[in-house]
């Protein structure tokens, strides 16, 4: 399995009513389970013998097993991703960022991209406010409810 598999695995299996999956593919391995509030662990995929595959399974799995900075440590408001998918900042790789740090924002402004099943979906301010700092890089994938923004609320 490729990144790109595993990522929507994962995408579909949040959006499933299940609350356990396993699946093991010839030497590749990798399970899934949901909390009680519905969050989505993901146990680090593991390649049983296969050399080659180990390195590859080391580094995908840093993209579902790092966390963002915990709630607490995070100062002042947040928006967070409403779904599952890819952070992008600007609407295509040519085009400047929708906002940047420092930028005032109106409700209903278009803050970023997140993509999911290859539909770009636009995530908006939900009030006027001031982005304070941008928590996710660009293309880097992204799960529900991850704060993306701090903002200060005007």
């Amino acid at each position: 399995m490729d990144f790109k598999e595993i990522k929507e695995l994962i995408r579909v299996f949040d959006k499933s009513e299940l609350g356990k999956l396993k699946i093991k593919e010839g030497d590749f391995e990798i399970s899934m389970g949901k909390g009680f509030d519905g969050t989505v662990t993901v146990a680090s995929p593991q390649v049983v013998s296969a050399p080659a595959p180990v390195a590859y399974a080391q580094q995908a799995a840093p993209a579902f097993a790092e966390t963002p900075a915990s709630p607490a440590a995070i100062m002042g408001d947040t928006i967070n991703a409403p779904m599952i998918g890819t952070y992008y900042s600007a609407p295509s790789p040519e085009s400047p960022a929708f906002v940047k740090v420092g930028d005032t924002v109106k409700a209903g402004q278009t803050l970023c991209i997140l993509e999911a099943m290859k539909i770009m979906n636009e995530v908006e301010a939900e009030c006027d406010c001031k982005i304070l700092q941008i928590l996710v890089n660009d293309a880097e994938p992204v799960e529900y409810d991850m704060p993306l923004f701090v903002i200060e609320k005007i």
